[in-house]
């Protein structure tokens, strides 16, 4: 067992070599897994990052939906996990057979299914085309206009598109847990102690809290936004792990992160249960290993191969 610190981080560093793995850090990941992980990022960019080098095994820290969309698209590679139980509430919302079964019970509305990327393999191969909080605009401006439209998991998300839009669409009522404890009395209260700051707040984040942001916009699109904003300090109103990655990336600038109700900062649970030494063991075990039968892997494909053509 390697001891804490420098030792643990050099044996993650060999290990890594011996077998010749490439390491992604969510932009929700704390700062150790950051500042040593190969790229950093958000779930569907570092995915493709991953199919760029030739690695023979990812270790995805991330959630559980995170690492399926890396297998998904490098299905010759091993891809490991550092904690299986590495979930995500958004996700778990929308479960594949309760969204199966909704659309046969609909079928006489001949849905088009936008699923938000963060959902399981399961959901993705029923859906007609994937989106990310980035494109989701030009994902929704794309679908065909004589089909109803369906949009899971995030109602959030979703009503954020529609006001973007002018698109009428039906949301699946899911969300993200850590993104609806913003809330407007306690994003109005730091604003009061940094009047000068600006808002930029992720679109998971309710209705209330978008009105009184700045900017609205994903992980990242945040770092350009910040860096070209003549602001010099911003309230991030998304997972406390952003943070670290914009003072790495835009230094000269101050961010503050967007309280809640209950406490300064938000930190998602699951984000949080990967660590250093469950790395380590990941890659020193290759286990735990993400799995997808191949029948669900290339259906969960398609959309977004769709996603990636619209997106151009």
């Amino acid at each position: 067992m390697p001891v804490a610190g420098v030792d643990l981080v050099e044996e993650i560093l060999e290990l890594k070599r011996e077998r010749n793995a490439v390491i992604l850090a969510h932009n929700y990941q704390v700062k150790e897994i950051q500042e040593l992980a190969d790229f950093v990022g958000d779930s569907l960019g570092l995915s493709y990052k991953a199919r760029d080098t030739d690695a023979d095994v990812i270790a995805f820290c991330g959630v559980h939906f995170m690492a399926e969309t890396a297998k998904i698209v490098n299905p010759t590679k091993t891809v490991v996990l550092p904690d299986l139980d590495a979930g995500c509430s958004l996700s778990d919302s929308c479960p594949p057979e309760k969204l199966k079964a909704y659309l046969e019970q609909h079928a006489d509305k001949n849905y088009y299914v936008i699923a938000y990327i963060n959902c399981s393999a399961g959901v993705k191969a029923l859906s007609d085309v994937i989106c990310t909080s980035g494109n989701a605009v030009k994902i929704v401006r794309a679908a065909p206009a004589d089909r109803n439209i369906l949009f899971v998991p995030d109602q959030n998300l979703g009503s954020w598109v529609m006001e973007q839009t002018g698109r009428k669409m039906e949301l699946w009522r899911g969300h993200c847990y850590v993104h609806v404890e913003f809330t407007q009395n306690a994003i109005n209260q730091i604003k009061g102690k940094h009047p000068a700051a600006e808002v930029v707040a992720h679109p998971e984040c309710t209705f209330a809290v978008r009105m009184l942001a700045d900017e609205v916009c994903s992980t990242e699109k945040m770092i350009d936004y910040c860096r070209k904003s003549h602001a010099t300090e911003f309230i991030i109103v998304t997972e406390s792990g952003m943070l670290h990655r914009l003072r790495r990336e835009v230094p000269d600038k101050v961010f503050i992160p967007g309280p809640t109700d209950a406490c300064a900062c938000a930190d998602c649970r699951f984000m949080k249960m990967n660590t250093l030494e469950k790395l380590h063991d990941c890659l020193l075990n290759l286990e735990p290993r993400i799995e997808i039968p191949e029948s669900i892997r290339a259906r969960a494909e398609l959309p977004i191969r769709r996603m990636l053509e619209l997106s151009k």
